[in-house]
């Protein structure tokens, strides 16, 4: 079968993040399949961009075939960004693609303006097309980035979202529990198929070495005898790592638990300041790494954090891939969130919390700092367990062509 992915954010372990598009088309080229993947050639979310000297351009990774599409650069989230959005979407739309025909068409951008150009060349060679939802558009930037719902890019995304679920065959989510929003903005009942992030368990077998920067700091955190709190992704709005520093705050006269945030986003400057203003000592920032190195990366740490806003597209469920590698790790991790689906609560691997609470935060650091080691270690294997059983992408893309 030749199957096409369409994804703006579409990365590698080289060129990183977003990486799920990479290892489901892996698992399908040695399933036998043929796999085309077609990405812009700037994404935010990667630690290196691909050389994109013609408007398209051809690169095999892994067999798989990528097509970067030249689009501007951008910073953060403002026209720039929106532009590099309309730039990849109408060359999707305007430009023949060099590739075989393909049988399914897969969507998968994050936002919906993509599903005009994937239904077009799914339209143009008789193909199935797949609608995949990785967040809820435009319903994460009204409720994220306070936009009004009557703002020309929340009415053309909200537009986009109705077509792709009326048109397309099937409507895989990401969210455990967004289908009945689904429905209601379009989707017939039977097309829906919850199909979660997940996890390369070949990759966690590799322990690449770490940047001196990091692994100096860690090392020497480690000699003397610290309790390290990790974070590792993006530091944006969404991920609530305010919070989290705040929590260090509370925590300051705790000399033995330190936290450090390694990544980068829109609000690492803003954290860095606030960390330098309340002279705090048990915070540091460290810049991303490479994806192979996630894993010596994560051994370092003693409890990992992801956090998140108090929002009501969060009902419909989550599913962060910083998660699958937390849990991966077998290390407690510490939950800030109120959703609809939580899984360190259901694979009982560490501490769920409210969400916006730097107290609750702070409480539960304290809380596994002063558990016995043989505790947070159970803790830790249960999630290492869960993710094994329940998220291996080699399962998970059987279980996506399955749903064709």
């Amino acid at each position: 079968m030749n199957i096409l992915i369409v994804n703006h954010y579409a990365g590698s372990p080289f060129y990183g993040m977003e990486y799920r598009p990479y290892y489901l088309a892996r698992q399908w080229v040695q399933a036998g399949h043929k796999v085309a993947l077609v990405a812009a050639s700037y994404s935010h979310l990667r630690l290196h961009q691909p050389q994109c000297p013609g408007s398209i351009t051809p690169e095999i990774i892994n067999s798989i075939q990528y097509l970067w599409m030249r689009t501007p650069r951008y910073h953060r989230n403002n026209l720039k960004r929106v532009l590099n959005m309309l730039s990849f979407a109408g060359m999707l739309y305007a430009k023949p693609l060099p590739i075989m025909a393909p049988d399914v068409v897969i969507d998968s951008s994050t936002y919906p303006l993509t599903i005009y150009g994937s239904m077009r060349i799914a339209r143009r060679h008789g193909a199935k097309l797949i609608f995949e939802v990785h967040d809820l558009w435009p319903l994460s930037p009204l409720e994220l980035g306070g936009y009004s719902k009557w703002h020309p890019f929340i009415v053309v995304m909200r537009k986009a979202e109705r077509y792709a679920y009326r048109n397309a065959y099937r409507v895989v989510s990401l969210l455990p529990n967004s289908k009945q929003y689904m429905i209601a903005h379009g989707m017939a009942p039977e097309k829906f198929i919850h199909i979660p992030n997940g996890i390369d368990i070949s990759s966690w077998r590799l322990r690449n070495p770490l940047p001196e920067e990091h692994e100096g700091l860690l090392e020497k955190l480690r000699s003397n005898d610290k309790f390290i709190v990790g974070y590792v992704g993006a530091h944006g709005l969404a991920n609530a790592l305010q919070y989290l520093v705040d929590a260090a705050w509370i925590l300051r006269e705790q000399s033995k638990i330190h936290f450090i945030l390694v990544g980068q986003g829109p609000e690492k400057e803003s954290l860095r300041s606030f960390v330098k203003n309340n002279n705090l000592t048990n915070v540091s920032f460290l810049p991303p790494v490479h994806k192979t190195s996630i894993p010596k990366l994560l051994s370092y740490m003693d409890a990992l954090f992801i956090g998140w806003r108090r929002r009501i597209l969060y009902c419909f469920g989550i599913s962060p891939n910083k998660l699958m590698d937390y849990m991966m790790s077998g290390k407690p991790v510490i939950h800030s969130v109120e959703s609809s689906s939580d899984l360190v609560a259901q694979s009982e691997c560490g501490i769920s919390l409210p969400p916006e609470d730097a107290q609750a935060i702070a409480d539960g650091v304290l809380r596994l700092f002063q558990m016995p080691s043989e505790q947070r270690t159970m803790m830790g294997r249960k999630g290492r367990d869960y993710v094994r059983a329940q998220h291996d992408y080699s399962v998970l893309a059987t279980q996506f062509l399955e749903a064709l």
